[in-house]
Order: C-alpha cells, then sequence, then structure tokens
C-alpha cells in the first residue's frame, strides 16, 4: 500500500496550507504540504525530503498525529500520515503550489481541500488528534 505523507505546521493559531495547481488532479483543491513515501523510504525521512521539495525548508522533524486509509474513486487504497512539524530549518516558502497560506485553524472547513485530508480536518476540532493547541 502506497502511503503519503501530510505535514501539519502551525504558527499564531494558523496551519499552513497549499492551494493544487489547476494543470494537476484534484485541481485548486487544498491539501497539507507533503507526499508519498518512495520506496525504501521512511515517512519521516519522506517527510523531511517532501516540504524540501515543496517549501524549501529542511530538516523537517516532527510526531505523527494520526494515520488512516482512504481511497480514491478507481484508485488503490493509501495510508495517510499526519505528521505535526515542530522542527525545521529556514522559512517556508511557495515552490510548487498554486497558492500557499497560512489558515486560521477554525477556517480549514471553509476551503475545498482533498477528499482524502476530509476525515483529518474535522478531527482538528477536537482533541482526538491531539490537537488541544
Amino acid at each position: 500500500m502506497v502511503q503519503v505523507v501530510a505535514a501539519v505546521l502551525q504558527h499564531d493559531g494558523k496551519i499552513l496550507i497549499g492551494q493544487r495547481m489547476a494543470r494537476q488532479s484534484h485541481p485548486l483543491k487544498w491539501e497539507f504540504p507533503g507526499g508519498k513515501v518512495e520506496p525504501g523510504e521512511s515517512p519521516e525521512q519522506a517527510l523531511a525530503r517532501e516540504l524540501e521539495e515543496e517549501l524549501g525548508i529542511s530538516g523537517a522533524a516532527g510526531e505523527v498525529m494520526t494515520r488512516y486509509e482512504f481511497t480514491y474513486p478507481g484508485k488503490d487504497t493509501i495510508e495517510l500520515i499526519f505528521f505535526r512539524v515542530r522542527h525545521f530549518s529556514g522559512q517556508p516558502q511557495n515552490l510548487i503550489f498554486h497558492d500557499l497560506r497560512w489558515q486560521p485553524k477554525f477556517q480549514l472547513a471553509e476551503l475545498d481541500f482533498v477528499e482524502g485530508d476530509r476525515e483529518f480536518i474535522h478531527g482538528i476540532y477536537t482533541s482526538a488528534y491531539g490537537n488541544s493547541d
């Protein structure tokens, strides 16, 4: 099963999210930065690599908040792994997204997110994923 890592970077009650390009699958939908775990790579290694590629930050590390399986229509099931990223070097910058923004946590559900992220978004309003902050 393919694993996909998703990064939750928080600052002042806001979470960093990216909007997919119009030419990508799930065009212009919002998502958490991250991507597929490559063969021979751990989820932690994939997290650091993806955030360097997408945001230009290095040494990203954090702890798993939650993980669950999700199946997009007509696709194989994936395992989504959400990390609370607490440590990295550099300032996040937009290297691949149509738009990148710090969104207030309580407003995330108002945006059109990729389907796989929606269960997580609904969970962050509770302490289900350890998000009392």
